[in-house]
């Protein structure tokens, strides 16, 4: 269902990732044969749009033992958003606060169309992964708060422990780091959904709660690339904003869609 665009949002990042099958050369070791190749070529044909190119550190790594790890990004202006990513076996478009569905997703069908035209051997491309991620973060404070009842009250989460654990114990009931992480199996699009809280942070070192809800499609729930990428992308997004509006109904959606 179609949602409003909030006002002051939660969202740190929203992530699209593409995976590749790598080849073994021994055990613990794969690479792409055809990456130093893909790089330039895929380069090439963005840096119109993404001319900002930054090296990583882990690009000095051999690419043996970095499979799946993004090596190069290319960014629309200097530490500007949205970027590209790119390492042995994987793309990622990402983008952050300025985001709007329409924007990224347009940019995320260019990112998996310009890897199959960019590759030197595009039928040798057998993708295992495709990932819709977001990432949202609320301030909170552990020293006064219970992350427990902010889950209840505000994102209607049902989690708890034994009273009789804390009762004469000694022990604090407000917890100072939590994290937790429950995936569902998902038919539309294929694949699993995940979500997660955890302690975290916010801009400037501000404590908060950082929650991801995840989309992943995997080994023979991809569906034929690049052809199905859109409606992929749009029935992954669907679940993943669905979710979202469904946790923040109520308090917390009236605080992100103020001015």
């Amino acid at each position: 269902m179609p949602h409003k665009q909030l006002k002051n949002k939660p969202l740190v990042e929203v992530i699209f990732e593409i995976r590749w099958e790598l080849v073994q050369t021994s055990p613990g070791y794969e690479h792409d044969p055809h990456y130093k190749l893909l790089l330039g070529r895929f380069y090439d044909r963005v840096s119109r749009d993404y001319p900002e190119h930054e090296q990583l550190p882990v690009a000095s790594v051999p690419d043996e033992i970095v499979g799946h790890v993004v090596q190069h990004r290319f960014r629309v202006g200097k530490g500007s958003w949205p970027l590209f990513q790119i390492g042995p076996g994987v793309v990622t478009a990402n983008s952050t606060a300025d985001y709007t569905w329409e924007d990224f997703s347009r940019r995320a069908v260019c990112a998996v169309k310009t890897l199959f035209d960019a590759h030197p051997k595009p039928s040798e491309l057998k993708v295992i992964q495709l990932i819709l991620r977001y990432v949202d973060a609320v301030e909170f404070d552990y020293s006064s708060d219970n992350v427990y009842s902010f889950l209840q009250d505000k994102l209607k989460i049902g989690l708890s422990l034994p009273q009789n654990l804390f009762n004469g114990t000694g022990v604090e009931q407000r917890p100072k780091v939590f994290s937790w992480h429950s995936a569902f199996s998902c038919n539309k699009p294929t694949g699993v959904v995940n979500i997660k809280f955890a302690t975290g942070q916010k801009k400037e070192n501000t404590p908060a709660i950082v929650w991801e809800t995840t989309l992943q499609s995997s080994a023979s729930d991809v569906p034929i690339l690049p052809d199905g990428i859109e409606e992929w992308l749009d029935a992954a997004h669907e679940v993943t904003s669905d979710w979202f509006f469904m946790l923040i109904e109520g308090e917390l959606e009236e605080r992100f869609d103020s001015a």
